[in-house]
């Protein structure tokens, strides 16, 4: 059987991985003045990293997440029936999320003392959830997102909208294109109370309610609000809203968060009904949509204050944002602009006969000294056919060695653009071939 790759995986390469390592570029930009450094998190973490932040009633614990198993334990597993035998190391999952393992990462290292300056991380990683495959939708996909640990002003929510948004813009987005959604989802001291509320309307609509929203009405209610079934997304648009709900703290939260962005001139619009698909937010959450292109929300976010104390650390305010890069790529491509830019201007060194290969070597070392993109035939192509070549990689100029030019003390330079040539000093090629591209 001729290899493939998994069901629900995209190779990136080309176009699409300078598009990747554009936007990770980006990032490290944008982030880094506002005092964010890189980290990166194991792919596999034991199961209850997962299950203790995402929560267990979410779908992505629930159906999405790959599970890794050892051939041992795996065969285990098969022949019992269930994985309770296994040690908590040995109860193994890929990453679905960022958030999860950076905070696991922070808890374990205790980056944030007591009295100590908050946690500032940002991560560029692949994330794993068995979904099924769709239009901007893998089960391979990549992330870009930060988290913030150890502050709990609203300052800190506000500062994560303006940056996510300066993201966007910075990737080649028009944010008048873009919509930001936000809403407040309470804290331990209301959401109980409205959670309940939420509850006991689902009940009152057991009717009209699919199965799933009634199960959810048990674990979750608030994820009815997300649920894909259109009749039940109108229902709800019936049931209680957060926003009328929220505890004195929590208004006076996220007041202050609309004061700043209202501040800053950053255009949002309060959705009462954004949940956000994980267990661990709280107050602040935002989402970015991108109407018009196809591919649904592209990022968001938003804050979870007790998640560092379900990883095992001391109590920790915490917020954050993840931005998808393939549903970005897919959404700035539908307005007509491009993440990934052209390969790197080439130079492509042709000789004409077999007893100049020693002198393109020598040329070509020159060129990519000087971080010139070089090109040239190994396989002993006619010129003709090296010309071709060229043409085919985009060569941007062309360096020609021949006998006779060289035994001047020269080689021939093309430009492919304008279809000039002239001959130039071979000591002076390189930087002659690099001045033009230039």
């Amino acid at each position: 059987m001729r290899a493939q790759r998994a069901e629900g995986t995209k190779d990136l390469m080309g176009r699409d991985m300078r598009a990747w390592q554009r936007m990770q570029a980006v990032a490290a930009e944008v982030f880094g003045p506002y005092g964010f450094d890189p980290i990166e998190t194991p792919a596999i973490e034991q199961l209850d990293v997962f299950v203790h932040g995402i929560g267990q009633s979410t779908d992505v614990v629930r159906k999405e997440m790959f599970r890794v198993f050892s051939g041992a334990n795996f065969a285990r597993v098969l022949e019992e029936g269930t994985d309770v035998g296994l040690k908590a190391k040995q109860r193994l999952a890929l990453r679905p999320e960022g958030t999860a393992g950076v905070v696991r990462a922070v808890v374990e290292s205790n980056l944030v003392p007591q009295g100590a300056a908050p946690f500032k991380g940002w991560y560029a990683e692949a994330m794993f959830r068995g979904e099924r495959p769709q239009k901007g939708r893998l089960r391979q996909f990549h992330q870009v997102g930060i988290e913030w640990l150890g502050a709990p002003d609203p300052a800190a929510d506000a500062e994560c909208i303006i940056m996510l948004m300066d993201f966007y813009r910075r990737l080649g987005f028009d944010l008048t294109k873009l919509r930001l959604l936000i809403n407040s989802m309470g804290d331990p001291a209301c959401r109980p109370a409205y959670r309940e509320l939420v509850r006991r309307f689902i009940l009152d609509h057991a009717d009209e309610m699919c199965d799933e929203c009634l199960e959810r009405a048990e674990i979750n209610p608030l994820r009815a609000f997300d649920c894909k079934n259109e009749h039940c997304h109108e229902v709800m648009k019936g049931a209680p809203l957060a926003p009328d709900h929220l505890c004195e703290d929590c208004d006076a939260h996220y007041a202050q968060v609309k004061r700043y962005l209202d501040e800053a001139g950053v255009a949002y619009v309060e959705d009462p009904t954004l949940v956000r698909g994980l267990d661990y937010y709280t107050r602040t959450v935002f989402e970015v949509e991108a109407p018009g292109a196809g591919v649904g929300s592209i990022g968001g976010g938003g804050r979870y204050d007790g998640l560092v104390e379900l990883e095992g650390g001391k109590p920790t305010a915490g917020v954050g944002f993840a931005v998808g890069f393939e549903r970005a790529l897919l959404a700035l491509e539908a307005f007509g602009g491009e993440m990934g830019a052209g390969s790197e201007p080439c130079v492509y060194v042709a000789n004409a006969g077999e007893g100049l290969r020693g002198e393109a070597f020598s040329i070509c070392r020159d060129l990519r000294t000087r971080g010139v993109r070089t090109e040239a035939d190994y396989q002993g192509r006619s010129l003709k056919s090296q010309f071709k070549q060229a043409d085919k990689l985009g060569a941007r100029l062309i360096v020609v060695i021949g006998e006779d030019e060289l035994a001047s003390g020269a080689v021939k330079l093309r430009d492919m653009d304008t279809h000039e040539e002239e001959l130039v000093p071979r000591a002076d090629i390189a930087a002659r071939a690099a001045a033009l591209l230039a």
